[in-house]
């Protein structure tokens, strides 16, 4: 019983080895927006950040009843690109410790923002969009 008790919780230290927590201001992962209407997969591509769309609530168009597209973008050669699978972040680097800067388009509107991201906590992170010195966020969770 003993050496089963041993095993066991050698093979609990060997896991928690293999799969170290995440930093608490580790802005990668899979993030639920604040409205719970798509996840955001941030990872590292090169010194920036990437934000992809990985999921919607609404997927599907409900005028056309196809997958849903880019069509507020004002680049009609852009409006027809799928919005799963779109690429969020531009240029969002280190800007400090725990805060990255850029900009993220906004596919609500068609519009890019300048953009500040910081990890509030070890499950939420906090997005930015700026016009000017007028900045509004929104605070997303970890998806699980």
């Amino acid at each position: 019983m003993i050496c089963k008790l041993r095993l066991a919780a050698l093979a609990f230290v060997a896991l928690a080895i293999a799969q170290p927590a995440l930093a608490a201001d580790d802005p990668t992962g899979t993030w639920l927006t604040q409205a719970g209407d798509a996840r955001i997969k941030v990872a590292k591509c090169g010194a920036n950040l990437c934000g992809t769309v990985v999921w919607l609530k609404e997927p599907m168009d409900t005028d056309t009843g196809k997958p849903a597209v880019d069509n507020k973008n004002p680049n009609r050669a852009l409006a027809n690109r799928p919005i799963i699978g779109l690429q969020l972040f531009e240029g969002v680097q280190p800007d400090g410790a725990n805060k990255w800067s850029g900009k993220i388009y906004n596919a609500d509107d068609g519009q890019s923002y300048i953009s500040h991201i910081s990890v509030s906590g070890p499950d939420t992170l906090k997005v930015e969009g700026c016009v000017g010195t007028l900045c509004g966020g929104e605070t997303w969770t970890r998806a699980r």
